[in-house]
């Protein structure tokens, strides 16, 4: 059962890694949609609130990657099994930090956030934040095997 969800996991975190160096490359399609938005003032349009560089997403995704092969360590998939502690705690922080981003800043990002009129915002909702969710509980599960 645990290998499974480890390959679930790994799997997940190798997708979006691949998405991101697509993005980094300078794919744009579902670009505008993983960006929070500010909302304007004074009538105007919202806007981005921020705009990644090439080169920051491109370390995001080196960032998933190694997730991805930090789950196939522990389990043994495709890579030698490691079952040395400081995997198992590594691995428990970045689910405590997905739990984290699941919760969110309370105003852009997360379960609370107070901007919900956007596109990102509603992805946010009843995507990004509950996947975020169970790939916490996923890398809880596989670190604590």
């Amino acid at each position: 059962m645990s290998l499974l969800v480890a390959q679930w996991i790994a799997a997940i975190f190798l997708v979006i890694s691949l998405i991101h160096l697509y993005w980094a490359a300078g794919g744009k399609w579902g670009s505008e949609a993983v960006i929070p938005r500010v909302p304007g003032e004074g009538g105007e349009a919202s806007r981005p609130a921020f705009k990644p560089s090439g080169f920051g997403t491109l370390l995001v995704a080196v960032g998933l990657l190694l997730i991805a092969m930090l789950v196939c360590l522990r389990v043994g998939l495709y890579l030698p099994t490691v079952h040395h502690w400081s995997l198992q705690w590594v691995i428990s922080a970045i689910a405590l930090l997905m739990f984290a981003r699941a919760i969110g800043d309370s105003n852009l990002v997360g379960f609370f956030k107070q901007v919900k009129d956007s596109k990102f915002a509603r992805l946010d909702t009843w995507a990004y934040s509950p996947l975020c969710l169970v790939l916490g509980a996923g890398l809880l599960a596989v670190a604590w095997i």
